[in-house]
């Protein structure tokens, strides 16, 4: 509520603009040598009625504010932000540095893995270690599960309204959402399908409609049957895959001593979900597999083989590229590109005979060739396996490609399972087996689970360029 020199500041400013606009309609009176109007006059009166009432009111306000003024308090010594809240009677202000997102969610992660092995409660773990994410504790104490937070949310018989302000209900899980969505948002971040725009996501195991074919519309005479348009539709049905990765780290990296061993888990668990991801979403040889893997949207499709390493031979190969999706009848307006950031730099270092760029726009972290946006990442396979046969260039038209994501990831952590330190395990394992058990070697293992697949909506919807190797000569 504001105080009553507020509230006497606003009052007079009101009534000096409603002596301003009752000047302003004498003053035009005057020029004109007329009296006032009926609609004039009404407006007149009332700008006059509303003084004499502000004028009362004010009086009034003035009244209240001598008596505060004889009963106030000197405020006692103020020392800490806490005190200076208590003092005005407001709730504690928190001053925070802004930190790496999806820190919340690994110490989140790293409270619960000390509660297990000093049996403490893992929200008085969290209150002693991470002073600067006290949503941290509330999480925990709430009980809610955030490190997989679409199996366990809230389960109660009888319950109040749940409001976000409520410190023992809902308010606690809008934090553990918060905390998940940071870690996931994170993830999306470095993923090449999180960095494409306007992709079509759709449900698991729910029949899309897809399109097969495109209208066609005819010429019709005057008072001619105008004839009926048709398109071919199929159903498609994304299933549930699951990409999943082991980081085994030490466990004295686990006990989060400094912010570097936070960022060292926060990249770990990113890397191990998006190299797997990246490489099999545009490897031309990955095949889908029963229920076990998707193919890759360039699985199946006649690539453009490179016709050489220079700008103008990529400036044609990006030709015949587009000329390709519009003999397809596909727009290239949702058209992306996605490369190596190696070559997406060697195409930004490539300069003219007058010293320019070749393409102006386009540099390491990607940026757009020809209007064409780009995205880069390292984790796209060679052609061929082999690097020095070039990488592929991959054009993608994003509104044709179905994405099913449930848009969470799984967090488990363990230091008893032995593993096999490889990864390409054995499956399944053999006699000649090396397993190496966490327990003895002092680590810990984080496994970090995803429900992804994707699918293209339309056969052409992807083409890609084969062994790119566009450099300046």
């Amino acid at each position: 509520m504001a105080t009553y020199a507020e509230q006497i500041g606003a009052f007079e400013n009101k009534r000096s603009a409603n002596i301003a606009a009752m000047k302003s309609l004498m003053d035009k009176a005057g020029e004109d040598g007329s009296t006032l109007d009926a609609s004039q006059q009404e407006e007149f009166d009332g700008l006059s009625a509303d003084n004499e009432a502000i004028d009362g009111h004010l009086k009034r306000l003035k009244t209240m504010e001598t008596a505060a003024l004889a009963t106030a308090k000197p405020i006692p010594e103020v020392k800490t932000i806490e005190q200076a809240s208590a003092a005005r009677g407001l709730a504690p202000v928190q001053i925070r540095k802004e930190l790496p997102k999806g820190t919340g969610f690994i110490r989140l992660m790293g409270a619960k893995y000390l509660s297990h092995q000093t049996f403490r409660p893992a929200a008085d773990i969290a209150k002693e270690m991470f002073h600067d994410t006290p949503e941290v504790e509330m999480v925990l104490r709430s009980g809610i599960d955030a490190t997989n937070l679409a199996d366990k949310l809230y389960q109660k018989t009888a319950v109040n309204a749940g409001t976000t302000t409520d410190s023992s209900w809902a308010a606690p899980l809008v934090v553990a959402q918060n905390l998940a969505s940071e870690f996931f948002d994170m993830l999306r971040a470095a993923t090449i399908l999180g960095r494409i725009p306007n992709l079509r996501r759709v449900p698991f195991n729910i029949s899309v409609p897809r399109a097969l074919t495109d209208p066609t519309a005819y010429w019709v005479g005057q008072g001619d049957v105008k004839p009926l348009s048709s398109m071919t539709f199929d159903q498609v049905t994304l299933p549930f895959h699951k990409v999943a990765g082991i980081v085994p780290i030490t466990e004295e990296l686990m006990r989060f001593s400094n912010p570097a061993a936070e960022g060292i888990i926060r990249t770990a668990l990113v890397g191990a979900l998006t190299y797997l991801t990246d490489r099999d979403l545009l490897d031309p040889s990955k095949a889908a597999v029963g229920v076990v893997n998707p193919a890759s949207l360039t699985n199946g499709v006649t690539p453009i083989t490179a016709s050489g390493t220079t700008a103008a031979a990529f400036r044609n190969d990006l030709g015949d590229l587009i000329a390709t999706y519009l003999g397809l009848n596909m727009s290239p307006a949702g058209l992306v590109l996605v490369m190596t950031s190696s070559q997406a730099m060697r195409l930004g270092l490539m300069r003219n005979s007058l010293g320019n760029k070749e393409f102006p726009d386009i540099g390491i972290n990607g940026g757009s060739v020809e209007g064409v946006p780009v995205i880069t990442s390292e984790n796209i396979v060679a052609t061929g396996g082999s690097p020095t046969d070039g990488y592929p260039i991959v054009a993608l038209n994003a509104p044709e490609i179905l994405l099913a994501d449930d848009g969470g990831v799984s967090i488990d952590v363990s230091r008893e399972a032995s593993l096999q330190m490889n990864d390409a395990p054995d499956s399944p394992e053999t006699t000649s087996t090396i397993l190496v058990s966490l327990w003895q070697r002092n680590m810990v293992a984080i496994k970090a689970e995803r429900f992804i697949t994707w699918k293209k909506g339309r056969t052409g919807a992807v083409q890609f360029i084969q062994n790119a190797k566009y450099e300046e000569s």
